[in-house]
């Protein structure tokens, strides 16, 4: 569905959540299984050519059989499940088999070390974790120091470890345990940009509230779409898409387990009927600037939309993108802690640099610091009404720490956004982001999204750096693309461009050439290392 102006505020106005008690995801796959028993539900390709496609009965099928595995080893309801899987097939079956089971998904990317697995351990409390051959290592290392009480290996067998493809075969399908729309279903720990990564608890209740405003104001999608989403299974946003669009809506999906590669990418686009993608800014960042022939795609491709996460995207990379192959990227925002806030709707304009406007439903709102909207062209925090459904229940056993957060009027996403005239959002960085420049307030992503425009910057962090005149100045951490060298004749350089690009004040008075820079799990840059780097460096000069 494609929104009009108009449309949009009529659904604003017109918003009901309307969520049924007795909902939960895994009932909503047996459901698409009765009806559309045969229709392929993920279709999966690895690196190495490997094929597989898993029917809706075959994904509800083994889910119960992986239920049964989980009940026989004392998983009940409410009993948190830790996940550590790439993107397989089988890792649907272990997550839908783990919600019929009762049992809360723990997600854990694959990049964890063994102290973070221990963590993720401690603060869940789980008792059993499913891992690949791929993340063996790491769960054993782990093991020596903070042993479970059951370990699933897929793909292999280990000392000490259960076969998930032997008591996968030796099971018999279990009656899925009863659960309504307030049970909880995930523990989502959070990228950890400002400290220890916290336990996001959502209820069943969250993948309602994703096919009631994710699937249809931001992917516009429809059982009859075949999707890709590029996440892997570690993170919200693989619950934000594969299930939170694919399963709850019932399109088919297509999920590749393999490298980043932006060739391979389009090859695959090219060979399947994906209508919709989702993939990260960086991807899209990559695919523009290494795909030469990009538009030779174009005729190849059924997409029909492309959307993009995680940070906002440059303005040129869209613009490239849509006239390489007729598709314009749309950004959409939220969090770990939610739905879909903030997107670009299907149908309405996209203005360069902007988030999109508000979803209906979560009523997500730029407030000032006493909690009051901000007027057009004024810049503040984006909240969401606590006690609304696109929100997360709370911290998992953490009574104090929710309190922190949902115990006022508002939850505050500690994202910071201007607004324009028409309602749309821009982004403008972590409220502990901003940078006060000589009165001046300086989002580091508007001097971010300028630097990276130069032909030279394949990537750019910029941060407040102590100054004892305008108690900060800007700084710009950048990585150089190929073909070019540090010289301060292209520091010049760049510094004239940002001024030319956006407001003159806004421009980095010291510029740093990098490498690389730091990072979460999750490829978010953590500019609090970087503020904490230039505070020591100063202090270390005076």
């Amino acid at each position: 569905m494609h929104f009009t102006k108009e449309q949009y505020e009529e659904e604003r106005k017109s918003f009901r959540w309307d969520i049924p008690e007795d909902y939960n995801i895994a009932s909503v796959v047996d459901s698409h299984a009765r009806s559309r028993p045969d229709r392929p539900c993920v279709v999966w390709e690895s690196e190495r050519g490997e094929k597989r496609t898993l029917t809706w009965s075959e994904l509800s099928e083994l889910s119960a059989r992986f239920s049964a595995v989980l009940i026989g080893l004392g998983v009940g309801k409410g009993d948190p499940v830790m996940h550590l899987l790439p993107r397989l097939p089988k890792t649907f079956v272990v997550q839908i088999g783990t919600f019929k089971a009762g049992g809360v998904a723990v997600p854990c990317t694959e990049m964890l070390r063994p102290k973070e697995i221990i963590y993720r351990a401690q603060v869940s409390g789980a008792k059993v974790i499913v891992a690949h051959t791929s993340t063996a290592d790491q769960v054993e290392e782990a093991w020596r120091k903070r042993p479970l009480e059951h370990r699933i290996l897929i793909g292999g067998k280990r000392p000490g470890w259960i076969s998930f493809e032997e008591a996968l075969n030796k099971a018999a399908p279990a009656k899925p345990v009863p659960l309504s729309v307030q049970d909880p279903m995930t523990i989502n720990f959070t990228s950890g940009t400002t400290g220890n990564p916290k336990p996001v608890m959502h209820s069943h209740r969250w993948m309602f509230c994703h096919s009631r405003v994710t699937a249809r104001y931001w992917w516009a999608a429809s059982p009859n779409d075949f999707i890709w989403a590029t996440t892997a299974p570690g993170w919200a946003k693989w619950y934000w898409s594969p299930l939170g669009v694919g399963l709850t809506c019932g399109a088919t999906q297509f999920t590749y387990y393999g490298r980043f590669d932006p060739e391979r990418y389009l090859d695959i686009l090219s060979r399947y009927p994906i209508t919709k993608l989702c993939a990260t800014p960086t991807e899209y960042r990559m695919i523009v600037a290494h795909v030469p022939n990009l538009s030779s795609f174009r005729e190849k491709l059924k997409l029909t939309d492309a959307l993009s996460a995680g940070e906002p995207l440059n303005a040129e990379v869209i613009d490239t993108f849509r006239a390489a192959l007729g598709v314009t990227i749309r950004d959409g925002y939220g969090q770990t802690e939610s739905v879909c806030l903030v997107c670009n709707y299907p149908g309405l304009p996209v203005k360069p640099g902007s988030m999109g406007v508000p979803t209906p439903g979560p009523e997500a709102t730029v407030i000032d610091g006493a909690g009051n909207p901000v007027p057009a062209g004024g810049i503040g925090e984006i909240a969401v009404p606590v006690g609304n459904p696109g929100i997360f229940d709370g911290y998992w056993k953490d009574p104090q720490l929710t309190a922190q957060v949902l115990s006022g009027r508002w939850y505050r996403t500690g994202d910071l956004a201007r607004v324009d005239e028409e309602g749309y959002l821009f982004f403008e960085g972590r409220a502990d982001d901003i940078i006060l420049s000589a009165g001046y307030r300086i989002g580091p992503f508007e001097v971010e999204d300028a630097l990276v425009s130069h032909p030279a910057v394949a990537e750019a962090a910029v941060v407040g750096s102590p100054h004892p005149e305008r108690g900060e100045i800007v700084k710009a951490f950048v990585i150089l693309s190929s073909g070019f060298e540090p010289s301060e004749e292209l520091v010049r350089e760049l510094q004239e461009h940002v001024k030319r690009v956006t407001a003159p004040y806004k421009y980095p008075r010291e510029i740093k050439f990098v490498e690389e820079l730091p990072k979460t799990a999750s490829g978010k840059i953590k500019r609090a290392e970087l503020r904490r780097r230039e505070r020591e460096r100063k202090r270390g000069i005076a």
